[in-house]
C-alpha cells in the first residue's frame, strides 16, 4: 500500500537523483526500467533526511528491541551512521553502531571493525541500501560471527526490488530469510514505485516497461 510516507521517500530519492527511470543494465545483465544509486546522496541535508526514513522504519519495526547496528562497507557506513543519529534525535533511542573495513588494519588497534565491539549474545541489525542477489549478506555474516556470537534477525534497506535470482521461485530477500533467518524490511518496494508512477502523468510512458519487467522478473509474497 502506497502511504504518504512512502510517497515522500520516493520523491526524496527522485530529488536526489538516486532514483532514475530509463534503461539500465543491472549486475545480473537485466535491462531495468529503473535504477537506484544510493551513492548519489552527497549533501548534509540529504543524508540527514535519509537517516530519518531509516530510523522511522527501525522504530516502527523494532522500537529499541535490539543491541547494536551494523553497516557493511562501503555504502552501509554512512547509512548506519545517519540511521543511528536519527534514531536518537527523533525517538530517543541511543544504540551503538559499527562497520567494517574492506581490509583489516595491521597497526594501531588493528582489526577489521570500527566503532562498537559486538559482544556474545548481542542482537544486531544490518543497515544496507538495496539487495540484488544477497551477496552482501553472505559477506557480512562471517564478519559478524567471527567478531562475537551475535544474532541477526533483521535487516533494513531502501528499496526491495522483489526480483528472482537464479532460482525462479525465490527472490533474494526470500533467500536471505531462508538461509540466514534474517527478515528484510524495506522503506519502499518496486510495487510502491509502480503505484507511485500510476499517479504521475509524466511517467505514463514508463508504466508499460515497469509492468513488463515486474511480470518477467519480480515475485511477491502476498
Amino acid at each position: 500500500m502506497l502511504t504518504e510516507s512512502k510517497v515522500q521517500f520516493i520523491e526524496f530519492m527522485l530529488s536526489a537523483d538516486v532514483l532514475r527511470f530509463g534503461e539500465f543494465k543491472t549486475k545480473s545483465g537485466r535491462l531495468s526500467p529503473y535504477f537506484v544509486n544510493t551513492g548519489n546522496y552527497k549533501t548534509g541535508a540529504q543524508i540527514a533526511t535519509l537517516g530519518k526514513f531509516y530510523a522511522k522504519l527501525v522504530e516502527e519495526t523494532l522500537g529499541g528491541d535490539f543491541d547494536a547496528m551494523f553497516g557493511p562497507a562501503y555504502k552501509g557506513i554512512p547509512l548506519v551512521t545517519t540511521a543511528a543519529g536519527a534514531l536518537y534525535n527523533e525517538y530517543g533511542i541511543d544504540k551503538p553502531y559499527f562497520f567494517n573495513r574492506k581490509e583489516a588494519k595491521d597497526h594501531g588497534e588493528g582489526g577489521s571493525l570500527v566503532g562498537y565491539k559486538p559482544q556474545d549474545g548481542d542482537r544486531v541489525i544490518i543497515i544496507e541500501d538495496v539487495i540484488t542477489a544477497g551477496t552482501a549478506v553472505h559477506e557480512t555474516m562471517p564478519i559478524l560471527k567471527s567478531a562475537a556470537d551475535v544474532t541477526v534477525n533483521d535487516m533494513f534497506i531502501s528499496v526491495n526490488r522483489c526480483e528472482i535470482g537464479q532460482d525462479p521461485t525465490r527472490t533474494a530477500v526470500m533467500q536471505v530469510m531462508e538461509e540466514f533467518g534474517i527478515k528484510v524490511h524495506a522503506i519502499v518496494t518496486v510495487r510502491d514505485l509502480y503505484e507511485f508512477l500510476q499517479t504521475k502523468k509524466e511517467y505514463e510512458e514508463v508504466l508499460p516497461k515497469m509492468e513488463a519487467y515486474m511480470k518477467q522478473y519480480c515475485l511477491f509474497e502476498d
